[in-house]
């Protein structure tokens, strides 16, 4: 049971670093830092936009309209940081459960 609770911490910082060089990459482009015209950066872009959007869709729907801001990021980093309080702190029941 260790091991499993292990990798779903794993799971969740793995999601948590995507998310942040998702915004990272999203602020680059915006200051026109990088451009989406470079195959390498419209590829990386593509790819964390195909992981990232079914996250980030049921979020957007439930969050009201921010004219241009877009919070689904930051709501999902606070979802995926209350549940890995939730497991840290319930791993020994669940461990001692088994």
């Amino acid at each position: 049971m260790t091991s499993l609770i292990q990798i779903i911490m794993l799971i969740l910082d793995v999601i948590w670093f995507i998310v942040i060089v998702h915004v990272i990459l999203s602020w680059l482009i915006n200051f026109q830092v990088l451009s989406l015209r470079q195959p390498i950066t419209a590829q990386i872009w593509d790819g964390l936009n195909r992981v990232l959007e079914p996250l980030y869709t049921p979020i957007r729907r439930i969050l009201p309209d921010m004219g241009g801001i877009d919070l689904a990021p930051l709501v999902l980093l606070i979802g995926i940081y209350a549940l890995r309080i939730v497991i840290a702190n319930n791993a020994a029941m669940l461990i001692g459960a088994v």
